[in-house]
């Protein structure tokens, strides 16, 4: 496999916000790339806000604006989707993740004007809708957004579980239904052991044969990438299972290229907390839907964070951004070249 790539940081230095991180990219049709992350004096306070970028010609940026700023309350995670040449733009607002609200807005015109903040499921608390990873699109036309939340542990007081579902809408996104948790043996889970949560959250999707059957990879308290699969659409799914792979409870995501191609970015770090190192940062490929993983392209190797990575493909190319040392928010455009 042949790769030629590039690296560019989305803004430069010098910007009115001192730490960035939760970076989503998505492209358009046409090619133009959007990138939004959120940012403020560091993750989790009152001042953070959504910003944007585009990329209004291979190599130049245009300077990051503002789009979503709910006065005193924080922004997280923001998921960008392109839906054919529109673009919608998820986002979680609240002071604590438990107590999460789904915001979306809309633009028409490749991310210079969005329409007005509008709740994604009406009363929701917790979070409905995409987490951290984009929604995909079956062959039946239904869209899949891959949600999880965050909650209290009866069991054990001052802990949390964490369980993953996916949202599920057959009208283009106008309304959701939630499917069934993805299941879990909490009982071999020791991620409370090492930290303050155990189970899975923010699943990365892919589809890779028919408008039935789906597949996750998610980040886990327990040291390795699991997996589920869903054979009725994504209405149910199989108990999570561990991969391979390991995970030092860091953000993941894949994408499905044109060729059946899958490419994964991950921290391949072994771990239970986020305190094992979140470096390096790789692309991994699979040529046989996920059962096994081959070569890898570098993106870091330094020490620091390199971290919640985000990815797209367009044809032969990958689009991916990360977290760059809670600094800035690094891009690569990888164009793959089948060695056969």
């Amino acid at each position: 496999m042949a790769m030629m790539a590039n690296k560019q940081y989305v803004f430069r230095e010098g910007q009115p916000f001192q730490s960035s991180h939760g970076s989503t990219v998505a492209v358009l049709p046409t090619g133009v790339v959007i990138v939004a992350w959120f940012a403020g004096l560091h993750e989790k306070s009152s001042d953070t806000a959504i910003w944007i970028a585009v990329q209004e010609q291979e190599g130049s940026w245009s300077a990051p604006r503002k789009v979503a700023d709910e006065e005193g309350v924080p922004h997280w995670n923001p998921v960008l989707y392109a839906q054919g040449s529109s673009l919608v733009l998820f986002y979680k607002v609240g002071h604590e993740i438990t107590h999460w609200h789904t915001r979306f807005i809309r633009s028409e015109d490749g991310g210079y004007t969005w329409t007005a903040a509008r709740e994604l499921v009406s009363g929701d608390v917790g979070g409905r809708g995409p987490v951290r990873n984009h929604p995909v699109q079956l062959a039946s036309g239904t869209i899949l957004a891959p949600a999880s939340i965050e909650r209290l542990d009866p069991e054990m007081p001052g802990k949390q579980v964490w369980e993953a579902f996916v949202d599920i809408s057959m009208d283009e996104g106008r309304t959701w239904t939630k499917s069934a948790s993805v299941p879990m043996n909490l009982s071999v889970y020791v991620g409370a052991g090492h930290w303050f949560a155990k189970g899975l959250i923010q699943p990365a999707l892919w589809s890779a044969s028919d408008a039935e059957h789906v597949h996750m990879l998610l980040r886990s308290t327990e040291g390795w990438i699991y997996r589920s699969d869903s054979a009725d659409g994504g209405y149910t799914w199989c108990e999570a299972y561990p991969t391979e792979l390991p995970n030092n409870n860091s953000g993941i995501d894949v994408t499905r290229m044109e060729s059946g191609l899958l490419a994964l970015v991950y921290n391949p770090v072994s771990g239970y907390s986020t305190e094992s190192p979140r470096t390096p940062l790789v692309v991994a490929f699979s040529n046989d839907n996920s059962e096994t993983w081959g070569h890898e392209w570098v993106l870091e190797d330094e020490p620091g964070e390199y971290s919640y990575p985000s990815i797209v493909s367009q044809g032969q190319s990958l689009y991916i951004t990360y977290t760059w040392k809670r600094d800035r928010v690094a891009f690569w455009k990888l164009n793959v070249q089948s060695s056969e």
